[in-house]
């Protein structure tokens, strides 16, 4: 059974830090595209960060210079770190990958999802 598991969200102040984990298990992901979403209330679910098959990393604009995407192939874990947060980037955040490898902002590329996990930062 496919599983992306998230961990690490919170409740933070703004200008903090914060770590996302997503542990993946159930099939090798490591040819995989991984990504990270999230989704704040009201709104539709957005495109936050990538890294594809090659190890290649993408941002969207609103993060860039301040998350950073990594990923650990020995604990088939994948991480974004959040640096210097700001209240607009409370959200869900939700870990996902494409099987077929290649970079995508589209979340209907995209083939599992974890469950998700609240990030709230106050200001």
């Amino acid at each position: 059974q496919v599983q992306l598991v998230e961990s690490g969200g919170g409740l933070v102040q703004a200008g903090n830090s914060l770590r996302l984990s997503c542990a993946a298990s159930g099939r090798t992901f490591s040819g995989d595209a991984m990504a990270w979403f999230r989704q704040a209330p009201g709104k539709e679910r957005e495109f936050v960060s990538c890294m594809d098959w090659n190890r290649l990393t993408y941002y969207a604009d609103s993060v860039k210079g301040r998350f950073t995407i990594s990923v650990d192939d020995a604990k088939n874990t994948v991480y974004l770190e959040m640096d210097n947060l700001k209240p607009e980037d409370t959200a869900v955040y939700y870990c996902a990958s494409r099987v077929r490898g290649y970079f995508s902002s589209d979340s209907k590329n995209y083939d599992y999802w974890g469950q998700g996990t609240q990030v709230t930062v106050s200001s």
